[in-house]
């Protein structure tokens, strides 16, 4: 299973606004050329497999939509233009065209291809430029520009064609899918994410049950989550934010087995209806975090998008990282802004109840004046007012390119693999003599007293991977060592000096030691052993009790601890270090390797000491793109490796602003510092 699907068809650009409606002006035609003619421009069309179109059957449409209003939409094609403005008046903020249900019907065709493609091998991802959009769209109503639910279908379709036990919908679109949210909000085995601009309750759709305790009915209660923007301007520290606290730990304990994404680029830069500041590098990031998910099944579906500047380039930002391209350095990562901690904080807190992620962490008392206040004070709203103006002028500069080395992982492995490489992956071959001169300077530098054959040929493949990796020949490398601590000193000690400014070393292992003092080094130590005396903000040990054993606990300091940092930290290089299996589970292994290749335009360079054979592949695999393997069952995380967990957090978010998860905590280190 490997390869992209891009999913377009020009007959979803043929119906347009027919009469003057400033609600439904910005929905335009080129909103799908735009972004389609940037993904060929930038060469992206051609590397994807094409997905041909077809229409939706009624069957299909069915699954979401009442009888009676599938029979009025089929009549619209018949009806005049006085006739289609009578019909569009009864329904909110969309409009009919003779054409329109025809293109719904390959809207919903385009998605259920691509749904197919996934859920059989034939490509292991994709996207979908779909118009008219779906989220907004309910049983018997069209609403939003959206005249059917095209991703509620397609989870429906997903769940009765393939059998799936547990869908994951996410829909970073700036709107509430609403009408995604009624559909599923009874059903435990659809867990739909919301993020969206409400302002407490004054953004369209205005809808009480947008906020953050519409939590899902009956035995759907817990996997209906909505986190609601009550400001505009939020940035990519906002996003990451939600994904890092909120999203990420759910959607690791639901385990889902198939990732549908209701992708609007309105809460994308330079938007009309958005006015938010996240800039399109950021739905690369946001897309490779999900990719570790559902064995990397993944489809995206166009949802909103109105400035087609921004629009465009996001879509490339997403298509690149599905298709594997190294993702864009990210710059100004940092403390989320107050509103964005506020409803962090009572999303957390109102769903503590139903996931075990969230149970020792949330306060159980939800933020009340804040977010469920009704008014706001006339100044405010001028205030905010003028920021909308500001925002919709905004200007950004263009994503600069994300060219991929001609090599993806070359390994230096001495463990048989009983088998071939996996793909993407190649030995390092011979040792270039300047790579063994610039060796040979650093052990007579640093490490006089290394003498063994064997240890002085491992710090020749050390310094001749990154050197590949500086010069861009390869994007990562593994190498099997004798002695980390001796390896790791000398990857540090010439990355530093030689290519970048920040190394990120994230070591597994009770005995390392590497200097953080200068700022350079961030470590993070997942160990079974508290180390003494460590009050540096540049090493976090993370001591769990049963070392990597619970699944569980690790991934809750991956998700909570390891990546906030890293991703304001923003290294250069990532160096990942395995000393023996340290109790930990090949398939967490992998994902903690998956999820750090985001980092550092995908640079990394993992060390391995004392590892078997599944570890090894299972690292080749990571390293070079292969999706990393589900942890179903997850279970819970231990509680005392939540406290210890906490216990950093709390010591080290007065330095690292994006491991906030609570207002009170932004106040309280406002009012210390």
């Amino acid at each position: 299973m490997s390869g992209t699907a891009f999913v377009y068809d020009e007959e979803m650009t043929r119906y347009k606004l027919l009469w003057t409606d400033p609600a439904c002006e910005i929905e335009v035609p080129e909103r799908l050329t735009a972004s389609y003619e940037a993904a060929k421009r930038a060469g992206l069309e051609q590397r994807c497999e094409p997905l041909s179109v077809r229409q939706a059957t009624e069957e299909e449409i069915l699954l979401v939509h009442s009888k009676e209003y599938l029979e009025a939409v089929k009549q619209t094609p018949y009806l005049s233009l006085e006739d289609l403005m009578t019909f569009t008046q009864q329904y909110g903020d969309v409009y009919f065209h003779p054409n329109i249900y025809h293109c719904a019907k390959l809207a919903i065709g385009a998605t259920l291809q691509l749904v197919d493609s996934v859920m059989t091998g034939k490509v292991r991802n994709g996207l979908a430029l779909v118009r008219p959009p779906g989220h907004h769209s309910q049983r018997s109503e069209a609403n939003g520009f959206c005249v059917f639910n095209n991703v509620a279908i397609a989870a429906h379709y997903a769940k009765k064609h393939y059998n799936l036990n547990r869908v994951l919908i996410v829909d970073w679109d700036v709107h509430h899918g609403q009408g995604v949210q009624y559909c599923f909000e009874e059903d435990p085995s659809v867990l739909y994410f919301s993020w969206h601009r409400y302002e407490h309750q004054r953004f369209w759709p205005n809808l009480a049950e947008s906020d953050y305790d519409s939590v899902g009915k009956g035995k759907g209660a817990g996997f209906n989550i909505n986190v609601p923007w009550n400001k505009i301007g939020m940035t990519n520290s906002d996003y990451l934010s939600v994904f890092f606290h909120v999203l990420l730990p759910v959607a690791y304990e639901f385990d889902p087995e198939l990732v549908l994404v209701c992708a609007g680029f309105d809460s994308g830069i330079g938007d009309p209806e958005g006015q938010m500041c996240a800039t399109p590098e950021i739905f690369g990031h946001l897309t490779h975090l999900l990719m570790s998910l559902a064995n990397g099944r993944l489809c995206f579906v166009l949802e909103g998008g109105y400035n087609l500047t921004s629009l465009a380039q996001s879509v490339c930002q997403t298509l690149q990282t599905l298709l594997g391209d190294p993702t864009s350095l990210l710059s100004g990562i940092g403390s989320p802004c107050d509103s964005a901690l506020d409803s962090v904080h009572n999303v957390r807190a109102v769903h503590q109840k139903y996931w075990g992620c969230l149970k020792h962490t949330a306060e159980s008392i939800v933020s009340e004046p804040s977010t469920k206040r009704c008014r706001v004070e006339d100044g405010e709203k001028k205030e905010e007012d003028k920021t909308e103006e500001k925002t919709e002028d905004m200007k950004w500069p263009e994503p600069l390119p994300r060219p991929a080395p001609p090599v993806h992982t070359v390994v230096v492995i001495t463990t048989d693999l009983d088998g071939p490489l996996p793909e993407g992956c190649q030995h390092l071959g011979e040792i270039a003599q300047t790579y063994i001169e610039e060796a040979e300077r650093l052990r007579k530098e640093h490490f006089e007293d290394m003498t063994h054959e064997k240890s002085l040929e491992c710090l020749q493949s050390v310094v001749s991977v990154l050197g590949k990796i500086m010069n861009k020949e390869v994007r990562n490398g593994l190498v099997m060592v004798p002695d980390v601590r001796v390896s790791v000193s000398c990857a540090v000690q010439h990355a530093l000096k030689s290519f970048c400014d920040r190394v990120l070393v994230v070591f597994v292992g009770d005995d390392v030691t590497v200097d953080t003092s200068s700022g350079r080094v961030l470590l993070v130590q997942f160990c079974s052993k508290e180390p003494e005396g460590v009050t540096s903000h540049y090493h976090v040990p993370v001591c769990l009790r049963k070392g990597g054993r619970c699944r569980a606990s690790v991934m809750q300091a991956v998700l909570g601890l390891l990546l906030p940092l890293a991703y304001e930290f923003s290294p250069g290089l990532v160096l990942e270090v395995l000393a023996g299996s340290a109790g930990l589970e090949v398939s967490v292994w992998a994902q903690i390797s998956s999820l750090l290749q985001g980092l550092a335009q995908g640079r990394t360079l993992t060390l391995l000491q004392g590892c078997d054979r599944d570890m090894v592949r299972a690292t080749c695999a990571s390293l070079s793109g292969s999706p990393a393997p589900s942890l179903s069952p997850l279970g819970l995380p231990l509680a005392e490796d939540v406290e210890a967990i906490e216990s950093q957090r709390q010591r080290l978010q007065g330095r690292w602003g994006l491991l906030l998860n609570t207002i009170s905590g932004s106040r309280t280190e406002s009012q210390d510092g």
